[in-house]
């Protein structure tokens, strides 16, 4: 059953056109996803990260929506700003930025950025690319 679901998520993948790497141990192929930041330590050990991403932001988002609180722990703004490409300034430019491809790998639709830049602080200042 465990590998049903590994292909199921390899073929979402590639129907979405995400970028994988090959495992060397032959296991199921992970997405590439660019570093984060150079000296800058998640809020969060990636692994807590990666279960339970989706239910900080939403957290957050409530906090901030209802009680006004901004810039805490968890911010979407936060985040951004650590795992923006180098190269496009964005989580969702280009296949292999943060969001966009462990989202893929996944076949989870991003909607965050319906309303929200996926560009760090600084590429909206100089006008980078989405």
């Amino acid at each position: 059953m465990r590998s049903m679901a590994a292909m199921i998520g390899l073929l979402a993948a590639l129907a979405a056109g995400g970028t994988l790497a090959a495992d060397p141990a032959g296991r199921t192929p992970q997405p590439i996803v660019e570093k984060a930041a150079a000296g800058t330590q998640c809020v969060a050990p990636p692994e807590i990260m990666r279960r339970s991403h989706m239910d900080f932001l939403k957290h957050q988002r409530d906090d901030t929506v209802h009680g006004g609180i901004r810039g805490a722990k968890f911010s979407l703004k936060g985040c951004i700003e650590c795992h923006a490409s180098r190269q496009t300034g964005s989580v969702i430019g280009a296949e292999t930025n943060f969001c966009v491809s462990c989202h893929s790998y996944a076949a989870v639709k991003i909607d965050c950025f319906g309303c929200h830049t996926g560009k760090s602080g600084a590429a909206v200042a100089q006008g980078a690319p989405k």
